[in-house]
């Protein structure tokens, strides 16, 4: 039901009224004239057909319509006055939910501790979190941020993007099966070993890549004796000593740190794909999304 403009008018004057005690103290709240004052409530009262007040020349009483009217329009006004102190606590302050999207091995392993901390800072806030290496639109799923790991440089205007790096790609092994098979020294020996590569979704394998003679970037065909199509098992099966594989810096971290994987070759490193983080523009003034992205600041891929 829609409520007309000449209703809302009527009341305010009518409340200031009854709470003033006359139509000069209601009109100075207003900052009104008497006479539009009162002119406000007797074209009320012609509306609702029933007088509100009983006038006389010393004193303004309501009647038992207006008393009940009244008790009606100050519950209507107090709503309003409570919903917009609502609405403009989330302008000021991060509440609601929020929809985040992010790759999964990366989000389990990078993202999650900062959404971890952001929620001790924002108990408020509900948080949705969606884990897919699969491409992610954000105005389809209602998403409010994205991190996401390769796509295009060039993003719609739609979309506030920032760029947090590339990855860095390189070869490692275990200790245990560099001892037993030998560290190759070039690229090319890398032929002679077993490699553990990554399957793509539609079962083609990644190639390695590497920095050719003229400086541009190669790739070659892997004849893999191993190959997952998910990273975390791939760096498992490196862990455990079954070959070789090329991977990002990000992923195998702490596996390197623990001494389980080796980084080998270290002169082939090249750069891998980027990292982005990708919000509906529209939503960027939100106080949630506009938090989230202050925290992402410190989001970065190594």
């Amino acid at each position: 039901m829609m409520i007309g403009n000449d209703l809302l008018k009527g009341i305010m004057p009518f409340v200031a009224t009854v709470e003033a005690g006359s139509f000069s103290a209601a009109a100075e709240r207003l900052n009104l004239t008497s006479s539009a004052v009162s002119k406000s409530i007797a074209r009320l009262e012609q509306r609702l057909g029933s007088r509100l007040f009983e006038r006389t020349t010393r004193t303004l009483r309501l009647t038992d319509a207006g008393e009940a009217y009244y008790q009606t329009c100050q519950r209507v006004v107090n709503e309003l006055s409570e919903a917009e102190t609502v609405l403009a606590a989330q302008r000021i302050h991060a509440v609601g939910r929020l929809r985040v999207a992010v790759p999964m091995t990366f989000g389990r392993t990078h993202v999650m501790p900062l959404i971890n901390d952001f929620c001790r800072d924002y108990p408020d806030l509900q948080i949705n979190m969606t884990f897919a290496d699969r491409f992610v639109d954000l105005f389809e799923e209602n998403i409010d941020i994205a991190v996401r790991i390769g796509g295009p440089a060039d993003y719609p205007a739609s979309l506030g993007v920032r760029y947090l790096g590339n990855e860095q790609l390189v070869f490692c092994a275990a200790p245990d099966y560099l001892q037993r098979y030998g560290t190759p020294q070039i690229f090319d020996e890398l032929q002679q070993h077993r490699a553990v590569a990554y399957e793509r979704v539609d079962g083609t394998i990644t190639p390695w890549r590497f920095m050719a003679a003229d400086g541009r970037v190669a790739s070659r065909t892997v004849n893999a004796r191993l190959a997952f199509g998910d990273s975390e098992a791939q760096l498992s099966a490196v862990s455990a000593g079954l070959g070789i594989a090329q991977m990002a810096t990000w992923l195998i971290r702490e596996a390197e740190q623990a001494g389980r994987v080796k980084i080998i070759l270290p002169q082939l490193m090249l750069d891998g794909l980027p990292l982005w983080l990708v919000w509906p523009r529209k939503k960027q003034l939100l106080p949630k999304v506009d938090a989230l992205l202050k925290t992402f600041h410190d989001l970065v891929i190594r």
